[in-house]
């Protein structure tokens, strides 16, 4: 029953179509509160039945919208809402009051998964699973970090097991030149050229399936922190990276050795393909706290300026060296910093090196 003493079962109908499943709300009890449908994963929804978003603009233009009700659509596959429900050419744009985008955990929140943790092991767990909480949940904090990378992501029949070949067959067609393009990234082939060496697929393809990844958020094309926009506008220029931790991890250990985690040798592929690598593949996470530490500073003004500019840079930097007869030359070296933060005016600057490695470092 509920609490109205108005019996569930008049509420759990079988309707003859969509419309009068969605004109149902208006049935429903609401004690003078607004009444809420909340459709979660609509774009499955749309993709079993192509009319939805024309089915509830007309029945929201008719009947709903002068009613006290609200209609909340949540679904996961980005490109499909932006495309089928914002565009303008589709039937419920201009009909939308509010857009909210749900963002991963960041490192501060994500790490109370595992309290019982230390730091290392914090980012090292951060690193794996990014700050998705469905993924966060499947450690157990009574295993140790080594213990639920085994069991609870490489073991075969684990909920994180299948996760990113489950997302990307769902969302795009030719998976195998995806998975080959991703990997390629994931190992460290993060500019265009790289990616055709790699890969040796064709360079008019790798583009398209390069803009279809960042469509979905997979993939995002990182420029250097005082590149100008017109640098930003060529599609030559950029570093492509993984967007999400976990997708990373996944192409950087489990895509090449699938064939011994399907032979259940976990255990063996976490000894000699994961932990020799770990804190490097780690590393440019890190750096990515240590860029979100400060950019938090930045929002607090706790810096000692306003920071217009926040990020990673890299380019070319003239270097004095002394050649074999005694004199100098300047010759041009490629240059990395973490991080790198500068005011509008470029009067102030913070310049940072992260380090995440496999062992101390020693003062020079």
């Amino acid at each position: 029953m509920l609490k109205s003493g108005i019996s569930l079962s008049k509420y759990s109908l079988a309707f003859d179509d969509w419309e009068a499943a969605f004109k149902n709300i208006l049935e429903l009890p609401s004690n003078g509160k607004k009444k809420l449908l909340i459709i979660d994963e609509f774009p499955y929804m749309c993709k079993g039945n192509p009319s939805i978003p024309s089915i509830l603009q007309i029945l929201w233009d008719e009947e709903l919208r002068n009613q006290d009700v609200m209609i909340v659509l949540c679904g996961s596959a980005m490109s499909f809402i932006e495309k089928k429900i914002l565009s303008e050419k589709n039937p419920l744009y201009g009909r939308v009051t509010g857009i909210y985008k749900m963002n991963e955990l960041p490192f501060s929140d994500a790490i109370k998964f595992f309290q019982s943790y230390s730091d290392e092991d914090k980012l090292l767990a951060y690193a794996i699973l990014g700050g998705i909480p469905h993924y966060l949940c499947q450690f157990n904090q009574a295993l140790s970090l080594q213990e639920n990378i085994v069991k609870n992501v490489l073991a075969k029949g684990c909920v994180l097991y299948n996760e990113v070949e489950f997302l990307i067959r769902q969302e795009l067609r030719e998976p195998a030149f995806y998975n080959t393009i991703i990997e390629a990234i994931a190992l460290g082939n993060t500019q265009l050229n790289d990616i055709y060496t790699k890969t040796q697929l064709d360079k008019a393809k790798i583009r398209v399936y390069l803009k279809n990844l960042i469509e979905l958020q997979i993939l995002e094309r990182e420029f250097s922190v005082l590149s100008s926009d017109k640098e930003q506008a060529t599609s030559m220029r950029g570093l492509y990276r993984i967007t999400d931790n976990f997708f990373r991890f996944w192409y950087s250990f489990m895509f090449s050795n699938l064939s011994d985690l399907e032979n259940n040798d976990a255990q063996g592929v976490f000894t000699y393909a994961v932990l020799p690598k770990l804190n490097d593949f780690a590393s440019p996470v890190f750096e990515s706290v240590c860029r979100e530490f400060i950019r938090e500073k930045n929002r607090k003004g706790e810096l000692s300026f306003r920071a217009s500019k926040l990020g990673r840079w890299w380019g070319k930097l003239n270097e004095t060296v002394a050649t074999d007869n005694g004199k100098v030359k300047q010759t041009s070296v490629d240059s990395e910093i973490d991080i790198l933060a500068v005011d509008a005016k470029s009067e102030n600057y913070i310049l940072g090196e992260c380090k995440f490695r496999n062992s101390a470092m020693v003062a020079s």
